[in-house]
Formats: C-alpha cells, structure tokens, sequence
C-alpha cells in the first residue's frame, strides 16, 4: 500500500488522481489531501477517501472544515497554511505526492517533497518554469524521483530511452516534439482575437481544465511554459524543443531520433491516464479511459504555431534563451495577467504586452536562491499590477 498526498486535491488533476485512486483500493490510499480554501470539495473528498490530513491555506475555511469533520465524526485531522502542505508533502508516512497546486504557491511543497526523497508526480508548471535549477538539484541530492503529469512531458518521458543521459544526443535524441492543440481561437484572424471574451476563452475544444490553465492554453502561454518545463525534464536546450499544433490532441508528444524515427504516445484526451502511467510506474494500470478508436478519428492534423498572432509562446523561448530569473518574471506576469483576463479587466490581446514589458523592464539575474526567486516573483507581480494600475481605462469587452 502506498500512502499519497494530493495537493490541489479538489482541482481537476486532484479530482481525477482520486479517480484513478479509488479504482485501486488494495494499492494506493489518500493519505493527505490539499486545497486552497474550497471547504464544500474538500469536505465531501475527506469523508470519502478518509485522509489523515486535510490541509487549506486559509484560517476561516480550516476552522470550517474542522467543525464540519468533527460534527461527522471524521478522524481527518485539519492543518493550515504553508507549513501544513510542507508537513504533508514530506511526512514520513508517504511515499507519493501529486504536486497539482495552480501556481507559484505549489512551489514550497514541491521542493519539500524533493528534498525528503518522494516520488513527485509533477502537474505543477511554476515549479519548474520559476525554480528549475533549484528544483531539480534538490530532486537529484534528495533521491526523489520525478514523473511528469503534463500529457505532453508523459508522453516524451514515455518514449524515452530508459536510460538517463547527460545530453540528449548521448541517447540518441535529436530533438522532443510537443503537441498543441491550437486552443479555441486558432483559426482566428487578428481582428477576430480583438473581439475574444473570457467566456470564449474558457471553452477549450479539447481538454477540461481548470480557469488559469485554459486560458493560458488559450494564448498558447502553456505550451510555452511547457517548452521551459522540458528543458529542464530532459536537459533539451530551445533549439531541440519544438512546438507542432495537432488539433486532435490524440498524439501527446513524439520523440525525434538521430536515425530518422519519430516515436510519438496516443490516447484519448483524458489525463488519468498520464495519472495512472506515473502512479503505476514502471507498472501500466487501469485507468477508466475509453480506448482509442483510430478509424473514428481517421485524420490527424499538424501545423505549425503562428506565433504573431500568439506572441506569448515566443515570450517563453525568449524568457528561455534569457536564463536566469527570466522565466520567474514571465509567469509572475502571466499569473497577474491571466487573473485580470478573468476579471475581464484585461483584454485578451493586451496579455502578451503586459508580460512583454515585464520582460524588458524588470532585470535578469542568475539564480542563487529560493529566497531570491519569490522576491523576483514578488517585484514581477507588482510591476504587472502596476502595469495594469496604468491601463485601467481601458475598455474591457464581456459577452
């Protein structure tokens, strides 16, 4: 029996772990379950899966749960804050933690995980786009060993050689191909992008996703934040990372080797099974995902991405090929951008200039410390909210 922690455990990562969970009770058991302050979820998941732990970051919505769990007569007991999701993420008692906290808030508990040698089961982006370095110095001197969730970054790590490199070439590797669905706006023109609202925004054709991640897929600001996560997954540098759009989301991610083969993974759009491959690992278990019919499918499409139409996924090359703090500052800019997109104080085209400015506004640094990259976050995030101070008269459209 495995013990795992989910943080994020009422998004829809967490959501499906559980799911996958639940379908092998003689395997795996939820032993701590994270959320940000969604009392109801994490209630309704506590008395279902019985966890020792519950952890919420706000005091209000821990003292709720708490009266809620002990008027049902729940043993779960109910922490706070930062230095619960660390406690959980590191506790003796697990051996597994699914890192599936939105945000730069998942980057704390991620690196606490790491350094007490866990298995992490990464779906949290920021952790390597802000703390890559520090992140994967802290999994190789902890012993921890690290899958990645992201449905493209499984699928690489899938088709893999097996056996770890210092350079891609010494495998055999020319190049990783990660796939893109495109979003919902990728057959808009220009002038058909100035009337996006964030209701079309929060539709994806593909992928059902939590609010930030669809919108980011929206501006192809995830792919490009993927793009820096596999530099640091597979020790690719940019010029061997490359971005196709496969409007059918079927093939995950291929593999281009020196020979002339192209190993790619299919499945339906579903990531419990990315969930499943890294739970089960280097075990293949049931995940309750329909199998993939080819013949229905019939055609699969592949173009390449416009990316002067979608300006953010070059921002992320760029942040990339900058080093340093550069990608901290891109999704501290993107996480306030976003945020006011959802507000609808921000027009969908005005998101890639705000994270642009911040870009060549705020100064690159080389990275020394976890310390300095919240304090870069911090003056990124203010920057960007100071941009968006000065932007304020702008008019905003809604559906």
């Amino acid at each position: 029996m495995q013990n795992v922690t989910i943080l994020g455990s009422t998004g829809t990562i967490g959501q499906q772990t559980l799911d996958v969970i639940a379908r092998h009770p003689a395997r795996f058991n939820a032993f701590a379950l994270a959320a940000n302050n969604n009392v109801d979820s994490l209630f309704k998941q506590c008395l279902q899966f019985k966890p020792r732990y519950a952890v919420l970051l706000e005091e209000q919505a821990a003292h709720q749960l708490t009266q809620r769990l002990r008027e049902a007569n729940s043993l779960t007991e109910v922490l706070l804050g930062m230095q619960g999701l660390e406690f959980v993420a590191s506790c003796d008692d697990v051996q597994v933690v699914m890192a599936a906290i939105v945000g730069a808030a998942g980057l704390k508990p991620a690196m606490a995980a790491a350094n007490a040698g866990k298995r992490i089961l990464l779906a949290n982006k920021e952790t390597l786009v802000m703390a890559g370095s520090l992140f994967m110095q802290a999994v190789k001197q902890g012993g921890a060993t690290l899958l990645p969730i992201d449905s493209e970054h499984n699928a690489i790590f899938q088709v893999m050689p097996p056996v770890s490199h210092a350079h891609l070439q010494e495998g055999g590797v020319r190049k990783v191909i990660l796939t893109a669905s495109g979003g919902p706006f990728r057959n808009y023109s220009q002038a058909q992008l100035k009337q996006v609202t964030t209701e079309l925004a929060l539709k994806h054709p593909n992928w059902v996703m939590g609010a930030k991640i669809t919108i980011d897929s929206a501006t192809l600001m995830n792919k490009g934040l993927e793009v820096i996560e596999a530099h640091w997954l597979f020790n690719a540098q940019p010029e061997q990372i490359e971005v196709v759009v496969h409007p059918q989301s079927v093939i995950h991610s291929m593999v281009e080797y020196v020979d002339g083969s192209v190993l790619a993974q299919l499945g339906n759009p579903d990531m419990r099974t990315p969930i499943a491959y890294a739970l089960g690992y280097p075990e293949r278990i049931e995940a309750g995902v329909k199998s993939l019919n080819l013949i229905e499918i019939a055609q699969l499409q592949f173009e390449k991405p416009d990316m002067e139409r979608f300006p953010c996924l070059r921002l992320a090359y760029d942040a990339l090929k900058l080093g340093g703090t550069a990608s901290t500052i891109l999704n501290a800019a993107n996480e306030i951008a976003v945020a006011a997109f959802l507000q609808k104080s921000l027009h969908f085209l005005e998101l890639p200039q705000l994270i642009s400015d911040a870009l060549m506004a705020i100064p690159t640094e080389a990275v020394s410390s976890l310390e300095q990259l919240i304090e870069v976050d911090a003056r990124a995030r203010a920057y960007a909210r100071n941009w968006l101070a000065n932007h304020a008269n702008v008019e905003v459209l809604s559906a």
